[in-house]
C-alpha cells in the first residue's frame, strides 16, 4: 500500500541545504563527481514511501481511482536505475509487465491507465499506450542490461523498443520520423497527425539510435523529433500538443482550432533540453530555440505556469516546484548558473512549504537529481549514473 510519511518538513529543508550546497559550491562538471554513487538518495526514498506500493506500483493517490499510469511506472524505472537500486528495480519492472503488459513486455505495449474500476475491481482502465512511457521502459531496461550485465532486461529493452518504432512512429517525407503519443486516437484524419512534444526526449531516441544502427528509423526519429521539437514551438515556447499538417507542417491558419498552450506537459520539453549532452549536435541549437523560456524566468523569478505557443504570451500564475526543478537544468545549460540556483533554492521551499504530489516529485527527482550530479546522459544518449564509476550498486 501507499505509505506516506506524516510531515515531509525536516526531509525538504535537508534537500535545500544540500542542493545550496552544491548548487553554489560546485561547478557542473564537479558535480557530476561529487555525487554519493551508491549512497542513499533522499529524494527517491521519499517517493518510494511516498508513492510506491510494495509490489512495485507507483500510485497517484491524489485520484479518486489510485490510478497506476504506464510513465510514472518508466520514470520509477529510471529513477531506480540512477539509484541503484537494483531490488526496487525488479519490482517495478515485474508489476508493469504483469499488470499493464499482460504478462510479456517483449509482445505487448503496456497499457498506459490501470486503476479502480466502477465494479471495484483492479485492472486496465485504458489499453491505449503512452509512447513516452514505453519509450523510457525500453530505455531503462537496454541501460539496466548494459550497467548491470542482464540479458533479460536487454531484451525485453530491444523487443519493447522495435514495437514502439513499428506501431508509434510515422514517416514524414524530407523530414524523417515523427512519434505519435499512442497507437489509437491521434491520426483524426488522412493528412493530420496529433504530437506530443514532451513525449520525445532526444537522449532517449538517441540512444536506441546508438544501440540499433542497423534500424534506421531510429535516426530518422532523432532527426523528425529535432524538427518537430522546433518547429512546433515558432516562438520558443514549447506546446503541450500540436498538429502535424500533411504539406503544411506546424503552420496554422485563422480557422485553427488546436489548442496552443504549454503547461505540464510542454514543462518536460524544456528538461529534456537542459539535459542534454553539450556534444549532442542538437543541444545547442535546441537550447538557442528555447530562450525565451529562461527569459520568462528571469523576468519573473519562475517559470509561468501557462504559455500560449502561438503567441508567446504567459498567464500570470507561477508554475509550481516541479516547474523550477525542471527549469533548472536547462538555465545550467545555457550558462545561467544563478538563475538555476534560484529555481533549486524554489523547489526546497515550495516542497518544504507542502508535500509535493507524484508529477512534482518525478520532475524533482529527474531536475534537481540531475544538478546533484547523480547522473548524466552521454552524447550518444546512454546513462552515466554517478555509481557506475565509484562503486557496485545495492
Amino acid at each position: 500500500m501507499n505509505r506516506r510519511p506524516a510531515s515531509p518538513l525536516s526531509f525538504w529543508l535537508l534537500i535545500s541545504v544540500a542542493g545550496l550546497f552544491l548548487a553554489l559550491a560546485l561547478a557542473p562538471a564537479a558535480r557530476a563527481e561529487a555525487a554519493e554513487g551508491c549512497g542513499p538518495w533522499p529524494a527517491w526514498e521519499q517517493f518510494k514511501r511516498d508513492f510506491l506500493s510494495d509490489d512495485g506500483r507507483v500510485i497517484d493517490a491524489s485520484e479518486a481511482d489510485r490510478r497506476t499510469v504506464s510513465e510514472g511506472q518508466s520514470y520509477a524505472l529510471f529513477f531506480a536505475l540512477v539509484a541503484g537500486d537494483r531490488a526496487a528495480f525488479d519490482r517495478i519492472m515485474h508489476w508493469t509487465e504483469n499488470n499493464l503488459a499482460d504478462g510479456d513486455l517483449t509482445g505487448h505495449l503496456p497499457a498506459w491507465l490501470w486503476g479502480r474500476a466502477n465494479d471495484g475491481s483492479w485492472t486496465v482502465l485504458d489499453s491505449n499506450p503512452a509512447s513516452d512511457a514505453d519509450l523510457w521502459i525500453a530505455y531503462a531496461l537496454l541501460e539496466a542490461g548494459a550497467l548491470w550485465g542482464e540479458r533479460a532486461y536487454s531484451l525485453r529493452g530491444a523487443r519493447l523498443a522495435a514495437r514502439v518504432l513499428e506501431d508509434e512512429t510515422f514517416p514524414v517525407a524530407g523530414v524523417g520520423r515523427f512519434l505519435l503519443p499512442g497507437t489509437a486516437g491521434f491520426h483524426p484524419t488522412e493528412n493530420t497527425w496529433i504530437v506530443n512534444p514532451s513525449y520525445a526526449p532526444l537522449q532517449v531516441l538517441r540512444a536506441l539510435a546508438t544501440r540499433f544502427p542497423a534500424e534506421r528509423r531510429w535516426q530518422q526519429l532523432v532527426d523528425g523529433s529535432a524538427v518537430m521539437l522546433r518547429d512546433s514551438a515558432p516562438r520558443g515556447l514549447a506546446p503541450d500538443w500540436a498538429t502535424y499538417r500533411a504539406g503544411h507542417a506546424f503552420d496554422r491558419d485563422a480557422t485553427a482550432t488546436d489548442d496552443t498552450t504549454g503547461s505540464y506537459n510542454a514543462i518536460r520539453v524544456y528538461l529534456w533540453a537542459g539535459m542534454l549532452d553539450a556534444d549532442d549536435p542538437r543541444a545547442d541549437g535546441l537550447r538557442r530555440h528555447f530562450v525565451p523560456f529562461a527569459d520568462f524566468i528571469a523576468a519573473r523569478g519562475a517559470p509561468p505556469e501557462k504559455v500560449d505557443a502561438a503567441t508567446g504570451a504567459a498567464a500570470a500564475n507561477d508554475g509550481n516546484a516541479g516547474f523550477s526543478a525542471s527549469a533548472v537544468p536547462f538555465l545550467v545549460s545555457l550558462g545561467q548558473r544563478a538563475l538555476a540556483a534560484g529555481q533549486a533554492a524554489r523547489v526546497a521551499r515550495l516542497n518544504a512549504d507542502s508535500a509535493p504530489g507524484y508529477y512534482t516529485s518525478v520532475l524533482t527527482l529527474f531536475g534537481i537529481g540531475w544538478y546533484e550530479g547523480r547522473y548524466r546522459f552521454a552524447a550518444d544518449g546512454t546513462l552515466r549514473p554517478a555509481w557506475s564509476a565509484t562503486c557496485t550498486p545495492r
